[in-house]
């Protein structure tokens, strides 16, 4: 089983204002991030894939700081294409993959051909519910469980 690793956190705490980088960030089961303005629902946690960010930021031929996608996690080792339904375990906490994140007109405002980019294979990232309480931190180990 292949293990990843859990790269940067990031709170949103209010709508298209600047993100939070954090070290570590509380989970709670059902609700989220704790101080993250997505509660409960099923976009509780936006997850982007380094991987695939590397394939945006060379197909737009610019270097774009990952937090400009706006995803909460940062993760490296892990496919997250075609993934809805799986569930992923970031330190202690699983997260049940809800489906894929579209690029909004956000992103090509940002840096023309960015959406276009990031349409393309999953690479605007998944968004999760959160299974478990707990706390995660940079550093941790991301893998999939098995179904």
């Amino acid at each position: 089983m292949s293990v990843g690793r859990l790269e940067a956190i990031w709170l949103k705490p209010v709508r298209r204002e600047e993100l939070e980088p954090v070290e570590t960030a509380e989970l709670r089961a059902g609700q989220g991030m704790v101080g993250n303005r997505h509660q409960g629902g099923r976009r509780q946690v936006t997850i982007l894939e380094r991987e695939a960010w590397d394939a945006v930021e060379s197909e737009v031929n610019v270097s774009v700081p990952a937090e400009t996608r706006r995803a909460n996690l940062l993760v490296r080792g892990v496919s997250l294409r075609d993934t809805t339904g799986r569930v992923l375990e970031v330190g202690g906490c699983r997260m049940r993959i809800g489906g894929e994140t579209r690029p909004c007109d956000l992103m090509e405002a940002t840096i023309p051909g960015l959406k276009t980019a990031m349409a393309k294979d999953w690479r605007g990232g998944v968004f999760a519910e959160v299974l478990d309480d707990g706390q995660i931190s940079i550093g941790d180990d991301v893998r999939w469980l098995e179904e």
